[in-house]
Protein backbone atom coordinates (compact mmCIF):
# COMPACT_ATOMS: atom_id res chain seq x y z
CA UNK A 1 0.00 0.00 0.00
CA UNK A 2 1.37 3.40 -0.97
CA UNK A 3 1.84 6.39 1.26
CA UNK A 4 -1.55 8.13 1.66
CA UNK A 5 -2.15 11.63 0.39
CA UNK A 6 -4.62 14.06 1.90
CA UNK A 7 -6.78 16.84 0.51
CA UNK A 8 -5.98 19.98 2.48
CA UNK A 9 -8.23 23.03 2.49
CA UNK A 10 -5.95 25.37 4.38
CA UNK A 11 -2.90 25.56 6.62
CA UNK A 12 -3.56 28.23 9.25
CA UNK A 13 -0.56 29.45 11.20
CA UNK A 14 -0.47 31.29 14.53
CA UNK A 15 -3.79 29.81 15.67
CA UNK A 16 -4.72 30.18 19.34
CA UNK A 17 -8.16 28.53 19.26
CA UNK A 18 -7.40 24.90 18.40
CA UNK A 19 -5.61 23.66 21.48
CA UNK A 20 -2.93 24.96 23.85
CA UNK A 21 -0.30 27.49 22.85
CA UNK A 22 0.37 28.80 19.35
CA UNK A 23 -0.62 26.19 16.80
CA UNK A 24 -0.59 25.44 13.11
CA UNK A 25 -3.97 24.04 12.13
CA UNK A 26 -4.32 21.83 9.06
CA UNK A 27 -7.88 21.92 7.75
CA UNK A 28 -8.85 18.87 5.69
CA UNK A 29 -11.66 18.69 3.11
CA UNK A 30 -14.84 16.70 3.69
CA UNK A 31 -17.36 16.46 6.53
CA UNK A 32 -20.26 14.05 7.23
CA UNK A 33 -22.28 16.73 9.06
CA UNK A 34 -24.17 19.68 7.63
CA UNK A 35 -24.38 21.99 10.62
CA UNK A 36 -26.67 24.94 10.00
CA UNK A 37 -24.11 27.29 11.55
CA UNK A 38 -20.98 25.78 9.94
CA UNK A 39 -18.09 28.25 10.04
CA UNK A 40 -16.03 26.34 7.47
CA UNK A 41 -18.41 25.86 4.51
CA UNK A 42 -15.50 25.31 2.11
CA UNK A 43 -14.56 22.20 4.07
CA UNK A 44 -17.88 20.37 3.67
CA UNK A 45 -17.29 18.85 0.24
CA UNK A 46 -14.39 16.40 -0.11
CA UNK A 47 -13.86 17.59 -3.67
CA UNK A 48 -11.76 20.58 -4.75
CA UNK A 49 -13.78 23.75 -5.33
CA UNK A 50 -13.10 27.05 -7.05
CA UNK A 51 -14.07 30.26 -5.28
CA UNK A 52 -14.09 33.76 -6.68
CA UNK A 53 -12.79 36.78 -4.75
CA UNK A 54 -14.93 39.34 -6.55
CA UNK A 55 -13.12 42.29 -4.99
CA UNK A 56 -9.97 41.27 -6.89
CA UNK A 57 -11.61 40.51 -10.24
CA UNK A 58 -10.82 42.88 -13.17
CA UNK A 59 -13.14 41.01 -15.55
CA UNK A 60 -10.24 40.63 -17.97
CA UNK A 61 -11.55 37.33 -19.32
CA UNK A 62 -8.33 35.36 -18.80
CA UNK A 63 -10.18 32.72 -16.81
CA UNK A 64 -12.88 32.26 -19.46
CA UNK A 65 -10.27 31.92 -22.18
CA UNK A 66 -8.69 28.85 -20.59
CA UNK A 67 -11.77 27.21 -19.07
CA UNK A 68 -13.36 24.52 -21.30
CA UNK A 69 -16.76 25.53 -19.87
CA UNK A 70 -16.38 29.31 -20.06
CA UNK A 71 -16.27 29.55 -16.24
CA UNK A 72 -19.87 28.35 -15.93
CA UNK A 73 -20.16 27.52 -12.18
CA UNK A 74 -22.66 24.75 -12.91
CA UNK A 75 -20.08 22.92 -15.05
CA UNK A 76 -16.95 23.64 -12.98
CA UNK A 77 -14.62 20.66 -12.58
CA UNK A 78 -12.13 22.53 -10.35
CA UNK A 79 -9.30 21.79 -12.77
CA UNK A 80 -7.50 24.95 -11.62
CA UNK A 81 -6.77 26.40 -15.05
CA UNK A 82 -8.72 29.57 -14.27
CA UNK A 83 -6.79 30.13 -11.05
CA UNK A 84 -3.47 29.68 -12.82
CA UNK A 85 -4.48 32.14 -15.54
CA UNK A 86 -5.93 34.83 -13.26
CA UNK A 87 -3.45 37.75 -12.96
CA UNK A 88 -4.96 39.07 -9.70
CA UNK A 89 -5.59 35.84 -7.79
CA UNK A 90 -9.34 36.41 -7.95
CA UNK A 91 -9.90 32.68 -8.49
CA UNK A 92 -8.67 30.14 -5.98
CA UNK A 93 -8.81 26.35 -5.85
CA UNK A 94 -9.76 25.05 -2.42
CA UNK A 95 -8.48 21.54 -1.80
CA UNK A 96 -4.86 20.74 -2.60
CA UNK A 97 -3.47 17.21 -2.30
CA UNK A 98 -0.46 16.84 -0.01
CA UNK A 99 1.86 13.95 0.76
CA UNK A 100 2.48 13.25 4.44
CA UNK A 101 6.20 14.02 4.48
CA UNK A 102 5.78 17.28 2.60
CA UNK A 103 3.08 18.42 5.01
CA UNK A 104 5.18 17.50 8.05
CA UNK A 105 8.06 19.54 6.67
CA UNK A 106 5.69 22.47 6.12
CA UNK A 107 4.25 22.55 9.62
CA UNK A 108 7.65 21.91 11.21
CA UNK A 109 8.71 25.35 9.95
CA UNK A 110 6.74 26.71 12.93
CA UNK A 111 8.57 24.60 15.51
CA UNK A 112 10.07 27.65 17.23
CA UNK A 113 6.57 29.04 17.98
CA UNK A 114 5.45 25.70 19.38
CA UNK A 115 8.42 25.46 21.71
CA UNK A 116 8.03 28.88 23.27
CA UNK A 117 4.24 28.70 23.68
CA UNK A 118 3.56 25.05 24.43
CA UNK A 119 1.74 24.74 21.11
CA UNK A 120 1.79 22.31 18.24
CA UNK A 121 -0.15 21.04 15.25
CA UNK A 122 -3.92 20.46 15.08
CA UNK A 123 -5.64 18.38 12.40
CA UNK A 124 -9.11 19.78 11.80
CA UNK A 125 -11.62 20.12 9.01
CA UNK A 126 -14.10 19.37 7.79
CA UNK A 127 -13.69 16.10 9.58
CA UNK A 128 -10.26 14.39 9.75
CA UNK A 129 -11.78 10.93 10.17
CA UNK A 130 -13.04 11.16 6.57
CA UNK A 131 -9.36 11.05 5.56
CA UNK A 132 -8.34 8.72 8.38
CA UNK A 133 -5.30 6.96 6.80
CA UNK A 134 -3.73 10.30 5.89
CA UNK A 135 -4.60 12.00 9.19
CA UNK A 136 -3.26 9.07 11.20
CA UNK A 137 -0.01 8.91 9.24
CA UNK A 138 0.43 12.67 9.58
CA UNK A 139 -0.16 12.69 13.35
CA UNK A 140 2.21 9.75 13.74
CA UNK A 141 4.98 11.58 11.87
CA UNK A 142 4.34 14.73 13.93
CA UNK A 143 4.84 12.63 17.05
CA UNK A 144 8.08 11.23 15.60
CA UNK A 145 9.27 14.80 15.05
CA UNK A 146 8.48 15.81 18.61
CA UNK A 147 5.53 17.99 17.60
CA UNK A 148 2.48 18.07 19.86
CA UNK A 149 -0.40 16.79 17.74
CA UNK A 150 -4.10 17.39 18.34
CA UNK A 151 -7.12 15.81 16.65
CA UNK A 152 -10.22 17.98 16.21
CA UNK A 153 -13.22 15.75 15.51
CA UNK A 154 -17.01 15.66 15.53
CA UNK A 155 -16.92 11.96 16.42
CA UNK A 156 -19.22 10.87 13.55
CA UNK A 157 -17.10 7.92 12.47
CA UNK A 158 -16.31 4.30 13.27
CA UNK A 159 -15.07 3.60 16.78
CA UNK A 160 -11.93 1.86 15.50
CA UNK A 161 -11.14 4.83 13.24
CA UNK A 162 -11.44 7.21 16.17
CA UNK A 163 -9.22 5.08 18.41
CA UNK A 164 -6.59 4.80 15.70
CA UNK A 165 -6.36 8.55 15.28
CA UNK A 166 -6.57 9.32 19.00
CA UNK A 167 -3.72 6.91 19.63
CA UNK A 168 -1.39 9.13 17.61
CA UNK A 169 -2.54 12.40 19.21
CA UNK A 170 -1.56 14.13 22.44
CA UNK A 171 -4.93 15.92 22.60
CA UNK A 172 -8.42 15.21 21.27
CA UNK A 173 -10.78 18.14 20.74
CA UNK A 174 -14.26 16.57 20.60
CA UNK A 175 -17.40 18.42 19.56
CA UNK A 176 -20.62 17.83 21.48
CA UNK A 177 -23.08 20.21 19.90
CA UNK A 178 -26.55 19.17 21.04
CA UNK A 179 -27.69 16.55 23.57
CA UNK A 180 -31.19 15.95 22.18
CA UNK A 181 -30.96 13.47 19.27
CA UNK A 182 -33.81 14.91 17.21
CA UNK A 183 -32.64 18.48 17.62
CA UNK A 184 -29.14 17.30 16.71
CA UNK A 185 -30.54 15.77 13.54
CA UNK A 186 -32.43 18.94 12.64
CA UNK A 187 -29.32 21.08 13.14
CA UNK A 188 -26.65 18.81 11.62
CA UNK A 189 -28.36 16.24 9.40
CA UNK A 190 -27.75 13.20 11.67
CA UNK A 191 -28.63 12.26 15.23
CA UNK A 192 -25.99 12.13 17.96
CA UNK A 193 -26.15 8.43 18.90
CA UNK A 194 -22.84 7.41 17.35
CA UNK A 195 -21.14 10.62 18.48
CA UNK A 196 -22.05 10.08 22.14
CA UNK A 197 -21.29 6.34 22.02
CA UNK A 198 -17.89 7.08 20.53
CA UNK A 199 -17.16 9.64 23.23
CA UNK A 200 -18.03 7.14 25.96
CA UNK A 201 -15.89 4.47 24.26
CA UNK A 202 -13.02 6.93 23.86
CA UNK A 203 -13.02 7.67 27.59
CA UNK A 204 -13.04 3.96 28.46
CA UNK A 205 -10.26 3.28 25.95
CA UNK A 206 -8.19 6.09 27.49
CA UNK A 207 -8.59 4.52 30.95
CA UNK A 208 -6.64 1.51 29.75
CA UNK A 209 -3.67 3.43 28.36
CA UNK A 210 -0.55 4.49 30.19
CA UNK A 211 -0.27 7.77 28.30
CA UNK A 212 -3.69 8.68 26.84
CA UNK A 213 -4.40 11.93 25.00
CA UNK A 214 -5.99 14.76 26.93
CA UNK A 215 -9.68 15.23 26.17
CA UNK A 216 -11.26 18.63 25.57
CA UNK A 217 -14.96 18.99 24.76
CA UNK A 218 -16.19 21.88 22.65
CA UNK A 219 -19.81 23.04 22.40
CA UNK A 220 -20.81 25.80 19.97
CA UNK A 221 -23.26 28.26 21.50
CA UNK A 222 -25.52 29.12 18.58
CA UNK A 223 -28.47 31.49 19.15
CA UNK A 224 -31.74 29.85 18.27
CA UNK A 225 -30.15 26.41 18.30
CA UNK A 226 -27.65 25.05 20.84
CA UNK A 227 -27.43 28.10 23.13
CA UNK A 228 -30.01 26.97 25.69
CA UNK A 229 -29.71 26.19 29.39
CA UNK A 230 -31.40 22.84 28.80
CA UNK A 231 -28.85 21.78 26.19
CA UNK A 232 -25.84 22.91 28.20
CA UNK A 233 -27.07 21.20 31.36
CA UNK A 234 -27.84 18.02 29.44
CA UNK A 235 -24.39 17.90 27.87
CA UNK A 236 -22.83 18.56 31.26
CA UNK A 237 -24.70 15.66 32.86
CA UNK A 238 -23.53 13.35 30.08
CA UNK A 239 -19.93 14.46 30.49
CA UNK A 240 -20.06 14.03 34.26
CA UNK A 241 -21.55 10.53 33.94
CA UNK A 242 -19.35 9.23 31.11
CA UNK A 243 -16.06 11.12 31.26
CA UNK A 244 -15.56 12.02 34.89
CA UNK A 245 -11.94 12.91 35.55
CA UNK A 246 -11.08 12.29 31.87
CA UNK A 247 -12.62 15.67 31.06
CA UNK A 248 -9.68 18.07 31.03
CA UNK A 249 -11.54 21.06 29.58
CA UNK A 250 -15.01 21.97 28.33
CA UNK A 251 -15.14 25.01 26.05
CA UNK A 252 -18.40 26.81 25.35
CA UNK A 253 -17.62 28.49 22.04
CA UNK A 254 -19.49 31.76 21.55
CA UNK A 255 -21.14 32.26 18.16
CA UNK A 256 -19.59 34.64 15.64
CA UNK A 257 -20.54 35.54 12.08
CA UNK A 258 -17.07 36.07 10.63
CA UNK A 259 -17.64 33.43 7.95
CA UNK A 260 -20.28 35.44 6.06
CA UNK A 261 -17.92 36.25 3.19
CA UNK A 262 -16.95 32.59 2.84
CA UNK A 263 -20.55 31.69 2.04
CA UNK A 264 -20.73 34.56 -0.42
CA UNK A 265 -17.63 33.37 -2.28
CA UNK A 266 -19.23 29.93 -2.61
CA UNK A 267 -22.48 31.45 -3.85
CA UNK A 268 -24.43 30.14 -0.85
CA UNK A 269 -26.89 31.74 1.53
CA UNK A 270 -26.15 31.48 5.27
CA UNK A 271 -29.14 31.69 7.61
CA UNK A 272 -27.03 33.18 10.42
CA UNK A 273 -25.46 35.99 8.37
CA UNK A 274 -27.31 38.71 10.28
CA UNK A 275 -27.11 37.09 13.70
CA UNK A 276 -25.12 39.35 16.09
CA UNK A 277 -22.64 38.27 18.72
CA UNK A 278 -24.18 36.95 21.91
CA UNK A 279 -24.55 39.21 24.93
CA UNK A 280 -22.07 38.79 27.76
CA UNK A 281 -24.94 38.28 30.19
CA UNK A 282 -26.28 35.34 28.15
CA UNK A 283 -22.83 33.77 27.94
CA UNK A 284 -22.39 34.12 31.69
CA UNK A 285 -25.76 32.46 32.27
CA UNK A 286 -24.85 29.48 30.09
CA UNK A 287 -21.45 29.24 31.75
CA UNK A 288 -23.16 29.06 35.13
CA UNK A 289 -25.50 26.35 33.84
CA UNK A 290 -22.54 24.31 32.64
CA UNK A 291 -20.67 24.68 35.92
CA UNK A 292 -23.76 23.53 37.84
CA UNK A 293 -24.34 20.45 35.63
CA UNK A 294 -22.12 18.00 37.51
CA UNK A 295 -18.72 18.46 35.86
CA UNK A 296 -15.72 20.01 37.58
CA UNK A 297 -16.66 23.73 37.47
CA UNK A 298 -13.04 24.71 36.95
CA UNK A 299 -12.91 22.73 33.70
CA UNK A 300 -15.53 24.93 31.99
CA UNK A 301 -14.81 28.16 30.14
CA UNK A 302 -16.35 30.40 27.49
CA UNK A 303 -14.26 31.28 24.44
CA UNK A 304 -14.95 33.95 21.84
CA UNK A 305 -16.17 37.52 21.80
CA UNK A 306 -19.40 38.99 23.13
CA UNK A 307 -21.27 42.18 22.42
CA UNK A 308 -21.84 44.71 25.15
CA UNK A 309 -24.67 43.62 27.43
CA UNK A 310 -27.39 46.25 27.15
CA UNK A 311 -29.41 44.76 29.97
CA UNK A 312 -32.05 43.23 27.72
CA UNK A 313 -32.93 39.56 27.91
CA UNK A 314 -31.96 36.93 25.37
Amino acid sequence: MGVPTGRVLNIQRMSTEDGPGIRTTVFLKGCPLRCMWCHNPESLSPRPEVVVHTERCMDCGACRDVCPHGCDPAKCEACGRCAEACPTGAREVLGIDWEVEALVREVAKDRAYFGTSGGGVTVSGGEPTMQAPFARAFLSRCRDEGLHGALDTCGACGEDVLRGLAGEARLVLYDVKEIDPERHRSFTGIDNDRILRNLDALARWADGRADPPALWIRTPLVPGATATDENVRGIGRFLADHLGARLARWELCAFNNLCREQYGRLGRVWDFAREPLMRRGDLDRLLAAARESGVDPDSVSVTGAARVDDGAGA
